[in-house]
């Protein structure tokens, strides 16, 4: 079975950890309580298998707290990664600066590709949700953009998540197949 490490990561109160329950199907929250650290959520995704082998695949998603405090544990965080989400809040002008900041550190200097990175703008339920897209400065402007309002369409999140996991897997299952093949010849 092929397991897989992804991060979510993001300034403070972007929406990580309600987006981490619900495309884990994990417990709701009703409050808001800053994630200390680091919340592990296990699970397997039945609409996400390993492109030819149809094996399953577990994932483990560590829902990363935002607070800067924490900085000195990322690099622990970080270790055997294969993914990185970064979340932040479309109605906070300042989290469009702070996620350069956590892509240059989560995605640049793991040396990940553009394509083991999602960019979710997070839109919090009453915010009207305006899903134009944000002015990204480069490099950011070239990852994929999903925009997640949970409360007006959270299928549309769950089934771009789905989609974003494949595409991990897919690259999991490359890279443990060239291993593989390095080892035989």
């Amino acid at each position: 079975m092929l397991k897989a490490k992804i991060l979510f990561v993001g300034p403070c109160e972007s929406g990580k950890t309600v987006l981490a329950n619900f495309l884990t199907e994990s417990s709701d929250i009703t409050e808001y309580h800053p994630t200390q650290g680091v919340r592990i959520l296990e699970f397997e995704n039945p609409h996400v298998t390993s492109n030819n082998k149809g094996t399953g695949c577990e994932f483990e998603l560590w829902d990363c707290g935002g607070d800067p405090k924490f900085e000195s544990c990322w690099p622990a965080l970080m270790k055997d990664s294969h993914g990185v989400v970064i979340v932040f809040n479309a109605d906070i002008p300042s989290h469009l600066t702070e996620i350069e900041m956590w892509y240059s550190c989560f995605v640049q200097q793991q040396f990940l590709q553009d394509t083991q990175c999602l960019l979710i703008a997070h839109h919090k339920p009453g915010s009207g949700s305006d899903k134009g897209n944000p002015t990204l400065s480069p490099p950011l402007n070239k990852l994929k953009l999903v925009h997640s309002n949970l409360e007006d369409d959270p299928e549309e999140m769950r089934m771009e998540f789905i989609k974003y996991l494949r595409s991990i897997i897919n690259s999991v299952s490359e890279s443990r197949d060239r291993e593989e093949m390095s080892i035989i010849t």
